[in-house]
Formats: C-alpha cells, structure tokens, sequence
C-alpha cells in the first residue's frame, strides 16, 4: 500500500507498524530514514524565528493563506491509497478539510485517514485505527499492548510515590512568549506520572494563560517543551522566563525542579514515543523513584534572575 504522512506523529506510526510512507511532510524526521522521503508539505512561517515573532507569524499565516502548503503537484505524483492527516490543530500540521480538497482537486482514488488525538488513550487508539486501514492489525495490537503496559508500570509506581512524597503541582510549558500551557494529552500524563496539573483540564487544547495565572498556580515542577523546539532552543526558552516578574518566587524555581524538554520530538508528537515521555516526566516529577530522562532528552535548568 503506498502510504503519504502528513504529520510526524504518523510518520513514527507508520514506521513502528513496518510501513514506509512513499511521501511525507517537512517536519517528519523520525526515524531517520524518513528525512530521505520526498515531501508534500512544506512551510509558511520560518521556523527559527524567536517565539514572540513566531507567535506573529503563525497569527498572521493562520489568518491568511494557512501556516502550511500542501503541494498538490507532490501530492498526485505520490499517487496514495491512504494520506494520514489530522484534525488537533492547524498551527501542527495541514488542516484534514485542505487535504480532503486536495485529494478531490487532483483526481486520487485514495482513503483519507484523520487522526484527532485529545489524550494519550485517542493516540493509542489512532496507532490502531492506523492499523487496521493498513492491514497491520495485528502487528498495531501487538504494539499497543506493550504501550499500554508500560503506561500501566508508570501509573503504578508513581502512585506510589505520590503516597510516600505528594503529588507536586506541576505545569507544562507548550511556549514561553507568550506562555501557553500544554493542553490535550499533556495534562492527563502528568497525572498520570504522579504530578497534579494546573490551569489546563486534561483533553482540552493548549491554551495562552496570563503570567500572573501561572505565579498564583506556583507549580513546584516546571517542564519548558515549546512546540517544534528541540532540546537546545527548549533550554533557551527557558532562561527568557527567567526575565518575568515573580520568577524567583516560583517554588520550582527556588527548590532547582525545572527541566527544559526536547518538546518537538517527545512532548508535543501525538505518536508511539509518547510513552517515552510520560516515563520521562515521571523521572521529573519523583527522581527518587524513576530514573531521570537521558541527556539529549530534558535537562535540569537552574535559572535565577538574582544569579
């Protein structure tokens, strides 16, 4: 079956289900093999830009001619049985009613397949859903068991480690300027890894809250995994809060529980390596009882504005 991803979320699914899409988007870089595909949807906004200008540009694309461009000429050439697309957010990935008009504007005999993940348990259910139109089932079942297992382990143990040491009270940044909390399956996660969330109700969307929401919360673990950002410009990120007032009063500040978190691959990718962030977060949340995330995953960051 030839196969076109339009998010990396699907990409990693395809690949974890033996799959090699024959195109995929821009932003699909996992596994590595899939950098070498051809693509089919490419950027309206530069990417490197510093978040508050980020923010302006993907404003203004949003409002305009879209965030992203799907490449119909691509997109026929590909000649799909399936696209995978999705319905979470159009600042993610292309919007499913554009790839649905696509499909009809070219001509393609093809399945349109949308994923509209909300929370952990929507992705694992997408991983299967996925399977079955691949004709993977049972290798998708496979798959999800293990997942769902490991989810399980996590759950357990960090119940208990929230007996003996409390739940800390914890926030998940999506992006710093301005501060949007991570919503959709993030919130659920963290309870889930032993933390109690704040400001966003799980399954509902990312969302921007006030600096002064965020202090009044007074997190005592802080994760700082801006959409899209890998683990460098994550740390960088960071250490602009720093700049906020009430920024050393923070209790996560004060007691050194701030990680930055690679959040392009892990935090923010509605796919199977969710699960590795959900270990991950609880190493944040309870280091004495689970191993801390690897290095080039998340790294405690100690920024003060006083130091």
């Amino acid at each position: 079956m030839r196969v076109v991803s339009l998010l990396p979320s699907a990409t990693e699914t395809l690949y974890a289900l033996g799959v090699e899409p024959v195109a995929v988007s821009h932003e699909c870089d996992y596994p590595p093999a899939a950098t070498e595909l051809s693509t089919v949807v490419h950027s309206n906004v530069d990417p490197d830009a510093d978040p508050a200008d980020l923010n302006e540009q993907v404003g203004a694309a949003a409002a305009g001619d879209g965030v992203y461009d799907l490449d119909r000429e691509a997109l026929r050439a590909a000649d799909p049985d399936l696209v995978v697309s999705q319905g979470v957010c159009d600042v993610c990935a292309v919007d499913s009613a554009l790839v649905t008009e696509a499909v009809e504007a070219t001509g393609l005999d093809c399945e349109v397949l949308t994923t509209d993940p909300h929370t952990l348990g929507d992705v694992l259910d997408d991983i299967e859903r996925v399977g079955r139109a691949l004709d993977r089932e049972d290798r998708a079942t496979d798959l999800v068991a293990d997942l769902r297992e490991r989810v399980e382990t996590v759950e357990r143990r960090a119940a208990d480690a929230a007996a003996d040491e409390g739940r800390p009270r914890a926030l998940v940044f999506d992006w710093t300027d301005p501060t949007m909390v991570g919503g959709h399956w993030v919130p659920g996660m963290v309870e889930t890894a032993g933390g109690e969330y704040g400001l966003t109700p799980g399954g509902d969307p990312t969302r921007r809250h006030d600096w002064d929401d965020v202090c009044e919360f007074d997190p005592e673990a802080l994760v700082v995994a801006p959409c899209g950002y890998e683990l460098d410009r994550a740390v960088e990120s960071a250490s602009r809060l720093a700049e906020r007032d009430g920024w050393d009063d923070l209790t996560a500040v004060r007691e050194g529980r701030m990680h930055a978190m690679d959040g392009n691959a892990y935090v923010n990718r509605p796919g199977p390596r969710l699960v590795d962030t959900l270990e991950h977060l609880a190493g944040v949340l309870h280091p004495e009882h689970f191993e801390a995330p690897p290095a080039n995953v998340a790294r405690r960051v100690g920024v003060r504005a006083d130091v």
